[in-house]
């Protein structure tokens, strides 16, 4: 080997490193005076000697690139990667040359073999020069973008192509899998930054896939280059580990598209990201900034370990030959002529280091990163703020709980001593009773599977009937407002059908719901509340706080009862006549001793079922309208699709926008006149689903999925991929012993702090879900007999006991 003296390698070659050597290219243009010369491309191998510490010469070579004088050729990118023909890295070198006319631009890629030949391996013409990031990934394969497209050509694909999918903020990289795939990931249909989706597509299939998996749709626009660790499939999901620098001075550690690890970096504008494995002693991210600025960073500890300035490249090899990486910086020569790696710095951080031209003491270390703060403060302000409301929420309890204690104290006190007082209505509706009888249980249990138990009034006037057609079955609703100053229960609808073939009717076998609705204003407007629209009203366990939010006209409500009934014991005719029958139980006197119930029937109308008629609702066709015929579609499907509600609970992290992540799903819309759901209707009407999300917490709260069972269990699949590790899902409400776990992790040992980490939170959930299910509302008439019951037998006994001390005879 020689030392290495060629004055053209003083004006900044490009530089790779492979196998141990570092390879130089530069362009050697023809100098005009003589017409035999060529434009060629040159390399040069060197090698690094210990005993000289310097790098020798150890081959060298050259291309002929144009045979004319006037040539004008550029050095565009360099860069190792596989060729998956030959199975081996080869070194690139992509290089450009404008025409005479300056109408186009010819590229070649040419790769160095083994026996130190450059050979042409890709040749392509464009209109226009790359201005913007090109790389070089395994194929080889030339990516760029431009005009807001990405362009990729390869030596399999022979021809420039133009990847199928429009995206925006493009990040290329390369999955180190058996059969490597490039891909690209960007933002798509960007008519807004909060709409658009996270979209990912393989270069040399062109096929799609779910780039959240890789990076989170908020890290796109900002990153600026990636390194894919590791990635495997698993059941035909994508898992995969991955480093980002971003435009925030920010390095982040993602597995599966969860952010796992983050470090503060100390410079701006990363460029390539490259990894230092040193053995036992760890490994290392080096990351390369713009204007010369290095980083190297711990990968198990993600601290910066050390930086430097004024670095003119950074390659990752294993220089010493000693079975480990090594970094090797090579530092500006700042004009002084010389070897062109005159300037340079081995080390790995752990004992390595041989330099030239560089002080050889302890590299500056950078200060200790600075944690998150930003970070903490909002977590502990989140739970400080979770933790104030329900701090309030809890005193609202404990007042309405100890003013309800004291009116029914008073109550008590006056019916033993014969006092007659008359409650206010208000004060009736704050009732509780002391004790839970069997029939009360009975009752309750019955509420809350049919919840058709809210109190109506004696007198209901009809508003509106309705009726659809959904699936196989038929859905017939009413709205009625009525006067709840005497109340009646146990509201239901009844079908009956005259077919004209027989004069008695004939009763459909049917089942009804009931929810309110607002009444402050009018059927059109109250649509689009959002707090009070549409929600089915829970059994009457209710305090009086939970009837605050009520409307200002205490004796007055709005209810929707629906009827739901199959179609087949209609189809015998085309067209059908259905008598429409409400049912409810009206109470004679609210304020007497024995409270006798009255079933009360009233006719609402008739509705003509026609199965030839359209049954593409307007609520299906465009969910933004505000209507009544559309909040009736709601309606309908309220009743006719199954309900399930899921409590989540993310004890790590933050839950994040669940409500966002629902709207970017395919066909997703929410509901105008209830903006509270969101209407996923992708294929067809059996793949209906009405989703409310209800954040309780930052990390907790409910979802209800109105849609059938296995589209429920297919979209909780989805959200879980899209959920932290850590979370998990419990259904509210379960008919069996069985508690199902939707979540991610096994159920811990009960006797370990974990379990009993869990099994405490597990008693607060149940203590909180015992807190909202207060005990039933208390009729006066069956209060005061209750009471005066309880006075009698108290009575009788300080009877019994004064006989007793008076049959006592006195010593």
């Amino acid at each position: 080997m020689e030392t290495l003296l060629l004055e053209d390698l003083y004006g900044n070659p490009h530089r790779l490193s492979l196998c141990g050597k570092i390879i130089l290219f530069y362009y050697k243009p023809a100098s005009g005076t003589n017409d035999g010369e060529r434009s060629e491309l040159i390399f040069c191998s060197l090698s690094f000697e210990r005993e000289d510490n310097a790098f020798l010469k150890a081959a060298h070579g050259e291309a002929v690139i144009s045979r004319k004088t006037s040539a004008h050729v550029d050095i565009v990118k360099c860069k190792c990667a596989i060729d998956v023909q030959r199975r081996v890295t080869t070194p690139c070198v992509l290089v450009t040359q404008k025409s005479e006319k300056g109408e186009s631009f010819q590229y070649s890629l040419f790769t160095l073999s083994s026996s130190n030949r450059l050979e042409r391996c890709i040749e392509f013409k464009l209109p226009y020069r790359i201005r913007e990031t090109v790389s070089i990934l395994q194929g080889p394969t030339v990516l760029w973008s431009h005009a807001g497209n990405v362009f990729y050509t390869s030596l399999q694909a022979g021809e420039v192509r133009q990847i199928p999918i429009q995206l925006s903020h493009n990040v290329f990289g390369q999955l180190p899998l058996r059969k490597g795939q490039v891909f690209v990931l960007g933002l798509q249909n960007e008519n807004s930054l909060s709409t658009s989706q996270t979209m990912g597509c393989f270069v040399e299939s062109g096929h799609a896939f779910d780039g959240t998996m890789i990076l989170p749709h908020p890290y796109i626009c900002i990153t600026r280059c990636i390194l894919v660790l590791s990635a495997d499939r698993v059941n035909g999901t994508l898992k995969c580990a991955v480093v980002a620098a971003t435009s925030n001075q920010q390095l982040i550690y993602f597995e599966n598209g969860i952010i796992k690890d983050t470090c503060q970096l100390p410079f701006e504008q990363p460029e390539d990201i490259q990894v230092v494995n040193a053995g036992r002693n760890g490994c290392l991210f080096v990351i390369s900034f713009h204007q010369g600025h290095v980083c190297a960073i711990w990968k198990e500890t993600f601290e910066i370990a050390s930086h430097w300035s004024g670095v003119s490249s950074v390659h990752v090899d294993d220089f010493l030959g000693c079975g480990t990486d090594q970094m090797l910086l090579v530092f500006k020569d700042e004009g002084v002529m010389g070897q062109p790696l005159e300037n340079f710095l081995i080390t790995d951080l752990c004992g390595i280091s041989y330099s030239n031209g560089q002080d050889t003491a302890e590299p500056k270390r950078s200060p200790p990163p600075p944690e998150n703060y930003l970070l903490t403060l909002q977590a502990l302000e989140s739970r400080l703020q979770s933790g104030l409301t329900v701090l309030q929420e809890l005193q609202r309890e404990v007042r309405v709980k100890e003013r309800v204690v004291q009116q029914s104290v008073q109550a008590l006190t006056d019916a033993v001593s014969g006092r007659q007082p008359i409650p206010t209505q208000t004060e009736q509706e704050g009732l509780i009773a002391l004790w839970d009888s069997d029939d009360e249980s009975k009752d309750e249990a019955l509420d809350d599977k049919t919840q058709d138990m809210p109190a109506v009034s004696s007198k209901p006037q009809v508003d509106k009937l309705w009726h659809r057609i959904a699936q196989d079955r038929m859905v017939v609703g009413v709205i009625l407002t009525t006067d709840s100053s005497e109340p009646v229960a146990s509201v239901s609808l009844s079908i009956l059908t005259e077919t004209g073939q027989s004069s008695t009717p004939a009763v459909i076998q049917t089942q009804s719901q009931v929810l309110w609705l607002p009444t402050s204003c009018s059927s059109s407007s109250s649509s689009s509340s959002r707090s009070a629209s549409m929600f089915p009203e829970p059994a009457a366990k209710r305090s009086k706080q939970d009837n605050a939010g009520r409307p200002n006209d205490l004796n007055t409500c709005r209810l929707a009862v629906t009827a739901v009934t199959r179609l087949t014991p209609l189809l015998n005719s085309g067209c059908v006549k259905c008598r429409v029958m409400l049912h409810y139980v009206q109470r004679q006197d609210a304020f007497s001793l024995v409270s006798n119930p009255m079933p009360v029937v009233l006719h609402c109308g008739q509705v003509a079922v026609d199965i030839h008629s359209d049954f593409q609702t307007q609520l299906l066709k465009n969910p933004e309208l505000k209507t009544d015929e559309v909040k009736e579609d709601l309606l309908s499907l309220l009743a006719v699709l199954d309900r399930w509600v899921f409590h989540i609970d993310s004890p790590d992290h933050s839950l994040g926008d669940i409500d966002g992540w629902i709207q970017k799903r395919v066909g997703c819309k929410r509901i105008e006149v209830s903006p509270q759901y969101l209407l996923l209707n992708s294929s067809g009407p059996s793949a209906l689903m009405l989703l409310h999300w209800h954040q309780i917490t930052p990390f907790q709260g409910e979802l209800s999925v109105h849609s059938s069972q296995l589209h429920m269990l297919q979209f909780l699949d989805s959200l879980l991929a899209y959920l932290p590790v850590s979370c998990t899902i419990q259904p509210v409400e379960e008919e069996d012993e069985k508690r199902r776990n939707l979540g991610h992790d096994e159920t811990p040992d009960p006797g370990s702090v974990e379990g009993l980490q869990r099994c405490r939170e597990a008693w607060q959930q149940d203590m909180e879900r015992s807190r909202m299910r207060l005990s039933p509302l208390v009729d006066v008439g069956r209060y005061r007999k209750l009471t005066q019951s309880m006075s009698k037998v108290q009575l009788d006994g300080d009877l019994a006991a004064l006989l007793e001390i008076q049959r006592t005879p006195l010593h």
